[in-house]
């Protein structure tokens, strides 16, 4: 019987999991970091500031 030898599924992805992480990482911080300009504006903060004055006036 002829065996073949092949290397290992794992072994040729080494590290792909890890770059996969990186890259979502960094994609994560690049939004928070777009988020929080946005929030720093002054009419997003009137728009969000409304809308839990509202929420709370509604609720109570």
């Amino acid at each position: 019987m002829r065996r073949i030898l092949t290397r290992p599924r794992a072994a040729a992805e080494d590290g792909a999991a890890t770059a996969e992480y990186a890259i979502a990482t960094m994609a994560a911080v690049g939004f928070a970091g777009l988020l929080v300009i946005i929030m720093r504006s002054d009419e997003v903060r009137g728009i969000l500031t409304e809308l839990v004055h509202r929420a709370l006036t509604f609720a109570g």
